[in-house]
């Protein structure tokens, strides 16, 4: 007589049926493969006050700042809305890195801040940053 053999024949299985597992995996990467892209959207903005860290500089860093009236200004400079993308151009013609840093009052209306970005990335700019004032600082 075989005392093992009988009772795992009428035991219970132990052995994992990994098939519904396998299937389920299969289904819930689908789902994620299909809906990230869709996640995806949007501006990516920095709030107001953070804990980041500051950037560093190769060439003269060029900021467009929006004070809260909704005056326009390319570093100290004032400019009108119309002529942002024109002066952002000229200044970009020679230079190989496009980036512009983003500086508006807290208070100016968010219309007016996305109006200025989309004027922006018309004159060709690749990056545009947003400047925020340090976590502590008021």
């Amino acid at each position: 007589m075989e005392v093992g053999t009988r009772e795992q024949r009428n035991g219970a299985m132990s052995q994992i049926n990994v098939t519904p597992l396998v299937d389920v995996m299969l289904v819930l990467l689908i789902i994620f493969m299909v809906t990230a892209p869709m996640m995806q959207q949007g501006v990516q903005v920095n709030l107001p006050k953070t804990q980041a860290k500051s950037l560093s500089a190769d060439q003269e860093t060029v900021v467009v700042s929006i004070d809260r009236p909704g005056r326009v200004f390319i570093n100290d400079k004032e400019t009108s809305h119309a002529e942002l993308a024109s002066r952002l151009t000229t200044i970009f013609a020679s230079r190989e890195k496009k980036e512009v840093f983003l500086k508006a009052d807290k208070d100016v209306p968010y219309g007016e801040v996305v109006k200025t970005m989309a004027e922006i990335k018309g004159a060709g700019i690749e990056r545009l940053g947003m400047m925020t004032e340090p976590a502590g600082k008021r």
